[in-house]
């Protein structure tokens, strides 16, 4: 007798999706449906985001790119980090076997929330990981009440 079982594969490439749609929830993205329509976005670096009592920060991952490849501006609650990462060229007596690698434009916006002290927005790039602080706001900073 076969016995039927139901069984789910799961690769990390839909768990990386999942991870994404959770992050987009929590932290909507005024360009989710434009980045899914432009043909210019094709490719998006992938990013943590960490929250601390001070501050928000976002590591963005883009290898291969140079600081002056990146655009990063804030207005209305959104930050918006944008570039361009161009294509690897081979030599004449060279061709592409096998292309992993995305190229091309891209843009990614996060709607922060109001209570950020913009003036105060500060980035790195390091090894190819671009480091994005938002500090937080005196009064949402976390405080101790004393008890009198």
């Amino acid at each position: 007798m076969t016995r039927l079982t139901r069984t789910r594969t799961r690769n990390l490439s839909s768990l990386q999706d999942e991870i994404d749609r959770v992050f987009d929830r929590f932290f909507p993205s005024r360009d989710q449906d434009q980045e899914s329509s432009s043909p210019q976005a094709v490719w998006r670096p992938r990013m943590d985001l960490i929250e601390t009592d001070e501050a928000y920060r976002l590591h963005l991952d883009m290898p291969g790119m140079s600081r002056d490849e990146l655009t990063i501006s804030y207005q209305d609650n959104e930050l918006v980090i944008s570039g361009e990462r161009t294509s690897a060229q081979t030599d004449e007596d060279e061709e592409f076997v096998r292309v992993e690698r995305s190229f091309g434009q891209f843009r990614r916006a996060f709607t922060l929330p109001r209570m950020v002290n913009a003036e105060d927005i500060s980035a790195t790039y390091d090894n190819g990981v671009l480091t994005v602080t938002v500090p937080k706001a005196e009064a949402v900073k976390p405080r101790q009440i004393e008890i009198q």
